[in-house]
């Protein structure tokens, strides 16, 4: 989804709480991908694979100078053949470890087995974000979650990921202070304009 459509998107959930809701998850996302650590861990579940999550995110990755936001997509079934960012498999979860961070997408309940993942790397220090449906047993594993219910009127989670994959882009690193302060937005922002856009999946 481009900037116009978020940003229109935006000022139909004007006076909702979904527009700050999503800022601030964005903004636990980003604290938690931070050069300093290790990777981002993209899951879904059986039923539900994130990849225009992940795919957003990669050009969020690239537009905003922020590389760690691109994430690594962890698929339940991986099938002969496929390119390398689509060949990797639950296994990578136990490998998962402190500086790393695990974002699980699961709009219906996630399964027990992706539970226990979940809760073995969490337990193993990696920082555990859920953008679900309300499940209360992913709520209770991540250290922060954004929930949007199956009932919720006129939104749904792929719209919620559009508003947080966006505003995770949107809050890069702070200008420096001084002169050069406008000066160096306008040149970020002419690099981003000018850069090739980033590999679809």
């Amino acid at each position: 989804m481009d900037a116009v459509r978020v940003a229109l998107l935006r000022e139909v959930l004007a006076g909702t709480q979904w527009p700050r809701e999503a800022r601030r998850f964005a903004g636990s996302l980003r604290r938690s991908v931070a050069p300093s650590g290790t990777g981002l861990l993209l899951v879904g579940t059986e039923q539900y694979e994130p990849w225009h999550m992940a795919a957003h995110l990669v050009d969020e990755a690239a537009w905003s100078g922020l590389p760690e936001l691109a994430p690594t997509l962890v698929r339940h079934r991986v099938l002969p053949g496929e390119p390398p960012h689509l060949s990797v498999g639950l296994g990578r979860l136990e490998a998962a470890r402190r500086g790393h961070t695990l974002l699980v997408v699961a709009p219906e309940r996630p399964d027990a087995g992706l539970l226990e993942r979940v809760h073995d790397a969490r337990r193993a220090g990696a920082t555990v974000l859920a953008l679900d449906g309300g499940d209360p047993d992913l709520g209770t594993l991540a250290h922060d979650a954004l929930s949007v219910p199956r009932d919720t009127a006129g939104l749904d989670l792929d719209t919620v990921q559009h508003l947080v994959s966006a505003a995770a882009g949107e809050n890069g690193p702070p200008a420096r202070r001084g002169s050069r302060r406008l000066r160096d937005r306008l040149a970020r922002l002419a690099d981003q304009l000018t850069a090739p856009p980033a590999g679809r999946w």
